[in-house]
Protein backbone atom coordinates (compact mmCIF):
# COMPACT_ATOMS: atom_id res chain seq x y z
CA UNK A 1 0.00 0.00 0.00
CA UNK A 2 1.20 3.41 -0.69
CA UNK A 3 0.80 6.35 1.70
CA UNK A 4 -2.58 7.77 -0.42
CA UNK A 5 -4.35 4.74 0.67
CA UNK A 6 -2.93 4.50 3.92
CA UNK A 7 -4.41 8.16 4.54
CA UNK A 8 -7.39 6.99 3.04
CA UNK A 9 -7.95 4.01 4.88
CA UNK A 10 -7.21 6.19 8.27
CA UNK A 11 -9.32 8.44 7.45
CA UNK A 12 -12.76 6.38 6.66
CA UNK A 13 -12.23 4.79 9.88
CA UNK A 14 -11.68 8.08 11.58
CA UNK A 15 -15.07 9.65 9.61
CA UNK A 16 -16.71 6.66 11.28
CA UNK A 17 -15.49 7.29 14.87
CA UNK A 18 -18.47 5.19 16.58
CA UNK A 19 -18.69 2.40 14.87
CA UNK A 20 -14.98 2.25 14.99
CA UNK A 21 -14.74 2.62 18.75
CA UNK A 22 -17.16 -0.12 19.10
CA UNK A 23 -15.91 -2.55 17.31
CA UNK A 24 -12.22 -1.61 18.71
CA UNK A 25 -14.23 -2.50 22.17
CA UNK A 26 -15.33 -5.46 21.37
CA UNK A 27 -12.01 -6.96 20.30
CA UNK A 28 -10.34 -5.21 23.30
CA UNK A 29 -13.01 -6.80 25.91
CA UNK A 30 -11.60 -10.05 24.00
CA UNK A 31 -7.75 -9.67 24.81
CA UNK A 32 -8.14 -8.07 27.87
CA UNK A 33 -9.47 -11.05 29.72
CA UNK A 34 -7.00 -12.98 27.57
CA UNK A 35 -3.90 -11.00 28.44
CA UNK A 36 -4.81 -11.04 32.29
CA UNK A 37 -5.74 -15.05 32.24
CA UNK A 38 -2.80 -15.78 30.57
CA UNK A 39 -0.08 -13.87 32.48
CA UNK A 40 -1.54 -15.50 36.15
CA UNK A 41 -1.28 -19.10 34.15
CA UNK A 42 2.29 -18.20 33.25
CA UNK A 43 3.28 -16.27 36.81
CA UNK A 44 1.60 -19.65 38.55
CA UNK A 45 3.91 -21.99 36.35
CA UNK A 46 6.74 -19.32 37.63
CA UNK A 47 5.81 -20.14 40.56
CA UNK A 48 6.02 -23.88 40.29
CA UNK A 49 9.31 -23.75 38.16
CA UNK A 50 10.90 -22.05 41.55
CA UNK A 51 9.65 -24.20 43.80
CA UNK A 52 10.83 -27.12 42.17
CA UNK A 53 14.26 -24.82 41.94
CA UNK A 54 14.21 -24.87 45.70
CA UNK A 55 12.67 -27.59 47.11
CA UNK A 56 14.15 -30.13 44.91
CA UNK A 57 12.65 -33.04 42.73
CA UNK A 58 14.08 -36.13 45.63
CA UNK A 59 11.15 -35.26 48.19
CA UNK A 60 8.38 -37.88 48.48
CA UNK A 61 5.31 -37.64 50.85
CA UNK A 62 3.55 -40.69 53.14
CA UNK A 63 0.41 -39.72 52.92
CA UNK A 64 -2.86 -41.81 54.89
CA UNK A 65 -5.72 -41.58 53.03
CA UNK A 66 -8.91 -39.78 54.60
CA UNK A 67 -11.64 -37.28 54.23
CA UNK A 68 -10.11 -33.88 53.86
CA UNK A 69 -6.56 -32.47 54.48
CA UNK A 70 -4.14 -35.51 55.30
CA UNK A 71 -4.36 -35.51 59.71
CA UNK A 72 -7.78 -34.13 60.06
CA UNK A 73 -9.39 -37.56 59.79
CA UNK A 74 -8.25 -39.41 63.09
CA UNK A 75 -8.68 -42.75 61.43
CA UNK A 76 -6.39 -42.74 58.69
CA UNK A 77 -2.53 -41.64 59.88
CA UNK A 78 0.61 -43.53 60.23
CA UNK A 79 2.56 -44.84 63.08
CA UNK A 80 6.05 -44.30 64.02
CA UNK A 81 6.33 -48.17 63.31
CA UNK A 82 5.15 -47.72 60.00
CA UNK A 83 7.53 -44.77 59.38
CA UNK A 84 10.62 -46.64 61.31
CA UNK A 85 9.82 -49.43 58.44
CA UNK A 86 10.54 -47.01 55.38
CA UNK A 87 13.39 -45.43 57.13
CA UNK A 88 14.75 -48.77 56.48
CA UNK A 89 13.83 -48.81 53.01
CA UNK A 90 17.17 -49.15 51.13
CA UNK A 91 17.07 -45.47 48.89
CA UNK A 92 15.52 -43.65 51.92
CA UNK A 93 18.27 -41.10 53.26
CA UNK A 94 15.97 -39.14 55.51
CA UNK A 95 12.05 -39.32 56.56
CA UNK A 96 10.65 -36.91 59.05
CA UNK A 97 7.12 -37.71 60.45
CA UNK A 98 4.93 -34.55 60.84
CA UNK A 99 2.09 -34.17 63.34
CA UNK A 100 -1.13 -32.53 62.57
CA UNK A 101 -4.51 -31.45 63.65
CA UNK A 102 -6.78 -28.62 63.46
CA UNK A 103 -6.13 -26.31 67.21
CA UNK A 104 -8.08 -23.14 68.85
CA UNK A 105 -5.31 -20.56 68.76
CA UNK A 106 -6.74 -17.70 71.30
CA UNK A 107 -5.43 -14.23 71.84
CA UNK A 108 -7.81 -12.75 74.50
CA UNK A 109 -11.50 -13.05 73.54
CA UNK A 110 -10.49 -13.66 69.88
CA UNK A 111 -10.57 -17.74 68.42
CA UNK A 112 -9.58 -19.11 65.26
CA UNK A 113 -9.17 -23.19 64.46
CA UNK A 114 -6.20 -22.91 62.03
CA UNK A 115 -3.61 -25.98 61.10
CA UNK A 116 -1.06 -27.33 64.18
CA UNK A 117 1.71 -28.61 62.92
CA UNK A 118 4.67 -30.51 64.67
CA UNK A 119 8.55 -32.21 64.38
CA UNK A 120 10.90 -32.76 65.67
CA UNK A 121 13.19 -30.00 65.94
CA UNK A 122 16.54 -31.96 65.05
CA UNK A 123 15.43 -31.64 61.44
CA UNK A 124 14.50 -27.84 61.23
CA UNK A 125 16.54 -27.37 58.23
CA UNK A 126 15.02 -30.34 56.25
CA UNK A 127 11.63 -29.28 57.31
CA UNK A 128 12.63 -25.45 55.91
CA UNK A 129 14.21 -27.00 52.94
CA UNK A 130 11.40 -29.18 51.95
CA UNK A 131 8.82 -26.44 52.20
CA UNK A 132 11.07 -23.48 51.06
CA UNK A 133 10.47 -21.32 53.81
CA UNK A 134 12.31 -20.46 56.19
CA UNK A 135 12.44 -18.08 59.61
CA UNK A 136 11.55 -13.95 59.21
CA UNK A 137 11.71 -13.12 62.61
CA UNK A 138 12.63 -14.79 65.87
CA UNK A 139 14.05 -18.35 66.14
CA UNK A 140 13.32 -21.57 65.27
CA UNK A 141 12.21 -24.35 67.70
CA UNK A 142 14.55 -26.01 69.65
CA UNK A 143 14.64 -29.13 71.69
CA UNK A 144 13.19 -28.85 74.74
CA UNK A 145 10.74 -26.12 73.55
CA UNK A 146 7.54 -27.21 75.10
CA UNK A 147 5.52 -23.88 75.54
CA UNK A 148 7.19 -22.11 72.70
CA UNK A 149 5.49 -21.71 69.23
CA UNK A 150 6.72 -20.15 65.81
CA UNK A 151 3.63 -18.81 63.82
CA UNK A 152 2.74 -18.36 60.50
CA UNK A 153 3.60 -15.21 58.34
CA UNK A 154 -0.08 -13.84 58.30
CA UNK A 155 0.12 -13.46 62.30
CA UNK A 156 2.40 -10.46 61.80
CA UNK A 157 -0.23 -7.85 60.76
CA UNK A 158 -3.17 -6.50 61.98
CA UNK A 159 -6.57 -8.15 60.72
CA UNK A 160 -5.31 -11.16 59.29
CA UNK A 161 -5.78 -13.55 61.83
CA UNK A 162 -6.57 -11.55 65.13
CA UNK A 163 -7.32 -7.93 65.16
CA UNK A 164 -4.00 -7.52 66.58
CA UNK A 165 -0.85 -8.23 64.94
CA UNK A 166 1.44 -10.39 67.44
CA UNK A 167 5.08 -10.11 68.06
CA UNK A 168 7.70 -11.66 69.69
CA UNK A 169 7.34 -12.80 73.34
CA UNK A 170 3.84 -12.35 73.25
CA UNK A 171 1.43 -15.26 74.91
CA UNK A 172 -1.48 -17.10 73.02
CA UNK A 173 -3.40 -19.75 74.17
CA UNK A 174 -3.34 -23.20 71.89
CA UNK A 175 -6.30 -25.44 72.88
CA UNK A 176 -6.41 -23.50 76.41
CA UNK A 177 -2.87 -24.14 77.06
CA UNK A 178 -0.73 -20.66 77.09
CA UNK A 179 2.65 -20.58 74.71
CA UNK A 180 4.92 -17.84 73.57
CA UNK A 181 5.62 -16.84 70.30
CA UNK A 182 9.12 -17.14 69.51
CA UNK A 183 9.11 -16.76 65.59
CA UNK A 184 8.03 -16.32 62.59
CA UNK A 185 8.13 -17.96 59.27
CA UNK A 186 8.40 -16.38 55.87
CA UNK A 187 5.06 -15.91 53.52
CA UNK A 188 4.81 -19.68 51.96
CA UNK A 189 1.75 -17.75 49.54
CA UNK A 190 -1.61 -19.22 50.81
CA UNK A 191 -3.68 -18.75 53.80
CA UNK A 192 -3.79 -22.06 55.20
CA UNK A 193 0.02 -22.24 55.71
CA UNK A 194 0.52 -18.52 56.53
CA UNK A 195 -2.10 -19.07 59.30
CA UNK A 196 -0.62 -22.26 60.99
CA UNK A 197 1.12 -22.86 64.24
CA UNK A 198 4.10 -24.68 64.81
CA UNK A 199 5.73 -26.50 67.55
CA UNK A 200 7.95 -29.64 68.66
CA UNK A 201 6.76 -33.05 68.43
CA UNK A 202 7.70 -33.26 72.66
CA UNK A 203 5.17 -30.19 72.71
CA UNK A 204 2.86 -31.88 70.67
CA UNK A 205 2.85 -35.70 72.50
CA UNK A 206 2.46 -33.70 75.65
CA UNK A 207 0.17 -31.60 74.69
CA UNK A 208 -2.40 -34.40 72.79
CA UNK A 209 -0.91 -38.17 74.07
CA UNK A 210 -4.30 -39.68 72.53
CA UNK A 211 -2.68 -38.46 69.15
CA UNK A 212 0.72 -39.71 70.44
CA UNK A 213 2.67 -41.69 67.27
CA UNK A 214 0.12 -41.13 65.10
CA UNK A 215 1.54 -38.47 61.99
CA UNK A 216 -0.71 -37.18 59.94
CA UNK A 217 2.04 -37.38 57.03
CA UNK A 218 5.74 -37.88 56.60
CA UNK A 219 8.28 -36.41 54.82
CA UNK A 220 11.33 -38.25 53.02
CA UNK A 221 14.34 -37.67 51.11
CA UNK A 222 15.34 -39.90 48.53
CA UNK A 223 19.37 -41.08 48.22
CA UNK A 224 21.40 -39.33 45.61
CA UNK A 225 21.22 -40.80 42.14
CA UNK A 226 17.99 -42.77 43.44
CA UNK A 227 14.68 -42.25 40.89
CA UNK A 228 12.03 -40.70 43.03
CA UNK A 229 9.04 -42.82 40.85
CA UNK A 230 11.11 -45.92 41.51
CA UNK A 231 11.49 -45.33 44.94
CA UNK A 232 7.62 -44.49 45.49
CA UNK A 233 6.58 -47.67 43.85
CA UNK A 234 8.98 -49.48 46.53
CA UNK A 235 8.22 -47.88 49.28
CA UNK A 236 4.43 -48.86 48.88
CA UNK A 237 4.98 -52.10 47.63
CA UNK A 238 7.26 -53.13 51.13
CA UNK A 239 4.55 -50.79 53.09
CA UNK A 240 1.62 -52.43 51.62
CA UNK A 241 3.33 -56.09 52.26
CA UNK A 242 4.32 -54.91 55.73
CA UNK A 243 0.50 -53.45 57.12
CA UNK A 244 -0.72 -56.89 55.34
CA UNK A 245 -3.51 -54.82 52.54
CA UNK A 246 -4.38 -56.01 49.35
CA UNK A 247 -3.03 -53.33 46.39
CA UNK A 248 -5.28 -51.18 45.33
CA UNK A 249 -7.01 -51.05 49.38
CA UNK A 250 -3.96 -48.94 51.24
CA UNK A 251 -4.81 -46.59 53.43
CA UNK A 252 -2.02 -44.53 52.19
CA UNK A 253 -0.30 -43.62 49.21
CA UNK A 254 3.24 -42.28 48.33
CA UNK A 255 3.55 -38.92 46.59
CA UNK A 256 6.85 -37.75 44.73
CA UNK A 257 7.47 -34.28 44.29
CA UNK A 258 6.84 -34.77 40.47
CA UNK A 259 3.20 -36.39 40.33
CA UNK A 260 2.57 -33.14 43.41
CA UNK A 261 3.67 -30.27 40.72
CA UNK A 262 2.22 -32.32 37.77
CA UNK A 263 -1.20 -32.58 39.75
CA UNK A 264 -1.43 -28.82 40.80
CA UNK A 265 -0.05 -28.14 37.28
CA UNK A 266 -2.89 -30.08 35.58
CA UNK A 267 -5.81 -28.62 37.36
CA UNK A 268 -4.22 -25.11 36.87
CA UNK A 269 -3.96 -25.68 33.38
CA UNK A 270 -7.91 -26.79 32.77
CA UNK A 271 -9.24 -23.95 34.99
CA UNK A 272 -6.84 -21.73 32.67
CA UNK A 273 -8.26 -23.57 29.16
CA UNK A 274 -11.91 -22.89 30.93
CA UNK A 275 -11.82 -19.36 31.25
CA UNK A 276 -9.38 -18.50 28.05
CA UNK A 277 -11.48 -20.44 25.73
CA UNK A 278 -14.57 -18.41 27.74
CA UNK A 279 -12.40 -15.33 26.69
CA UNK A 280 -12.20 -16.58 23.38
CA UNK A 281 -16.09 -16.73 23.01
CA UNK A 282 -15.85 -12.59 23.15
CA UNK A 283 -13.30 -12.62 20.74
CA UNK A 284 -15.17 -14.29 18.00
CA UNK A 285 -18.51 -11.92 18.92
CA UNK A 286 -15.73 -9.86 18.49
CA UNK A 287 -14.85 -11.16 14.48
CA UNK A 288 -18.40 -10.98 13.83
CA UNK A 289 -18.78 -7.29 14.81
CA UNK A 290 -15.48 -6.95 12.44
CA UNK A 291 -16.86 -8.20 9.86
CA UNK A 292 -20.26 -7.14 9.72
CA UNK A 293 -18.14 -3.34 10.11
CA UNK A 294 -16.78 -4.32 6.92
CA UNK A 295 -19.36 -5.32 5.52
CA UNK A 296 -21.31 -2.06 6.29
CA UNK A 297 -18.50 0.09 5.42
CA UNK A 298 -18.35 -1.47 1.64
CA UNK A 299 -22.03 -0.78 1.13
CA UNK A 300 -21.57 2.98 2.16
CA UNK A 301 -18.44 3.55 -0.09
CA UNK A 302 -19.52 0.96 -3.42
CA UNK A 303 -19.72 4.55 -5.43
CA UNK A 304 -16.42 5.19 -3.61
CA UNK A 305 -15.26 1.93 -5.00
CA UNK A 306 -16.09 2.19 -8.30
CA UNK A 307 -14.20 6.03 -8.95
CA UNK A 308 -11.16 3.99 -7.65
CA UNK A 309 -11.37 1.31 -10.17
CA UNK A 310 -12.45 3.56 -13.20
CA UNK A 311 -9.12 6.04 -12.54
CA UNK A 312 -7.07 3.03 -12.36
CA UNK A 313 -7.08 1.17 -8.88
CA UNK A 314 -6.08 -2.84 -9.23
CA UNK A 315 -8.24 -5.64 -7.36
CA UNK A 316 -4.85 -6.11 -5.15
CA UNK A 317 -5.26 -2.36 -3.81
CA UNK A 318 -8.72 -2.40 -3.12
CA UNK A 319 -8.47 -5.63 -1.31
CA UNK A 320 -5.67 -4.45 0.88
CA UNK A 321 -7.66 -1.31 1.42
CA UNK A 322 -9.86 -3.16 3.49
CA UNK A 323 -8.22 -5.51 5.10
CA UNK A 324 -5.94 -2.80 6.14
CA UNK A 325 -8.68 -1.56 7.85
CA UNK A 326 -9.99 -4.28 9.77
CA UNK A 327 -6.28 -5.93 10.94
CA UNK A 328 -5.83 -1.86 12.33
CA UNK A 329 -8.89 -2.33 14.10
CA UNK A 330 -7.69 -5.42 15.45
CA UNK A 331 -4.05 -3.95 16.24
CA UNK A 332 -5.83 -0.84 18.39
CA UNK A 333 -8.02 -3.18 19.93
CA UNK A 334 -5.21 -5.33 21.29
CA UNK A 335 -2.84 -2.84 22.23
CA UNK A 336 -5.85 -1.23 24.38
CA UNK A 337 -6.62 -4.71 25.63
CA UNK A 338 -3.56 -5.68 26.37
CA UNK A 339 -2.78 -2.14 28.62
CA UNK A 340 -6.37 -2.86 30.17
CA UNK A 341 -5.57 -6.65 31.04
CA UNK A 342 -2.57 -5.37 32.92
CA UNK A 343 -4.04 -3.24 34.48
CA UNK A 344 -6.49 -5.78 35.76
CA UNK A 345 -4.40 -8.25 36.19
CA UNK A 346 -1.99 -6.63 38.30
CA UNK A 347 -5.32 -4.97 40.53
CA UNK A 348 -6.07 -8.75 40.80
CA UNK A 349 -2.73 -9.70 41.72
CA UNK A 350 -2.29 -7.05 44.80
CA UNK A 351 -6.31 -8.24 45.95
CA UNK A 352 -4.91 -11.78 45.44
CA UNK A 353 -1.28 -10.77 47.44
CA UNK A 354 -3.68 -8.68 50.61
CA UNK A 355 -6.04 -12.04 50.93
CA UNK A 356 -2.91 -14.18 51.39
CA UNK A 357 -2.56 -15.82 48.27
CA UNK A 358 0.39 -14.21 46.92
CA UNK A 359 1.72 -17.22 45.19
CA UNK A 360 -0.88 -16.15 42.57
CA UNK A 361 1.34 -13.30 40.71
CA UNK A 362 0.74 -12.25 37.15
CA UNK A 363 3.96 -11.94 35.44
CA UNK A 364 4.06 -9.78 31.90
CA UNK A 365 7.00 -11.34 29.73
CA UNK A 366 7.65 -9.62 26.34
CA UNK A 367 6.14 -12.70 24.25
CA UNK A 368 2.98 -12.32 25.90
CA UNK A 369 2.69 -8.75 24.84
CA UNK A 370 3.53 -9.76 21.39
CA UNK A 371 1.68 -12.55 20.75
CA UNK A 372 -1.94 -11.04 22.37
CA UNK A 373 -1.10 -7.93 19.61
CA UNK A 374 -0.32 -10.79 16.81
CA UNK A 375 -3.56 -12.54 17.70
CA UNK A 376 -5.64 -9.37 17.94
CA UNK A 377 -4.57 -8.18 14.30
CA UNK A 378 -4.71 -11.36 13.16
CA UNK A 379 -8.49 -11.54 13.96
CA UNK A 380 -8.52 -8.04 12.44
CA UNK A 381 -7.23 -9.67 9.30
CA UNK A 382 -9.02 -12.87 9.25
CA UNK A 383 -12.44 -11.02 9.96
CA UNK A 384 -12.02 -8.62 7.48
CA UNK A 385 -10.73 -10.89 4.27
CA UNK A 386 -14.26 -12.07 2.99
CA UNK A 387 -15.40 -8.56 2.79
CA UNK A 388 -12.54 -7.22 1.27
CA UNK A 389 -12.12 -10.07 -1.75
CA UNK A 390 -16.19 -8.97 -1.69
CA UNK A 391 -14.88 -5.00 -2.71
CA UNK A 392 -12.09 -6.14 -4.72
CA UNK A 393 -14.23 -8.11 -7.31
CA UNK A 394 -17.00 -5.14 -7.47
CA UNK A 395 -17.33 -3.71 -10.69
CA UNK A 396 -17.03 -0.42 -11.73
CA UNK A 397 -19.97 -0.09 -13.32
CA UNK A 398 -22.28 -1.70 -11.34
CA UNK A 399 -20.73 0.24 -8.64
CA UNK A 400 -20.93 3.80 -9.90
CA UNK A 401 -24.80 2.83 -10.65
CA UNK A 402 -25.22 1.85 -6.85
CA UNK A 403 -27.75 3.42 -4.76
Amino acid sequence: MNIDELKYSIRNLWQRKLRSSLTIVSILIGITAIFALISFGLGIQNYINTLSKEMGADKLFVLSKGIGTPGTDENFFLSKDEIDFIKKINGVKKIEGIYLKIGEVKLRNEKKYNFLVAYNPRDADFIEETFTVGIIKGRQLRKGDLNKVVLGYDYQFENKIFKRALKLGDKIELDGRKVEVVGFFDKIGNPQDDSSVYITDNAFEQFYPEKKEKFGYAVLQADKNINPEKLAEKIEDKLRKYKGQEKGKEDFYVQTFADLIETFGAIIVIINGVLVLIALISVLVASVNIMNTMYTAILERTKEIGIMKAIGARNKEILLIFVFESALLGFVGGILGIFFGYLVSSAAGRIAATSGYSLLKPIFPWYLTLGCLLFSSSVGFASGLLPAIQASKLQPVDSLRYE
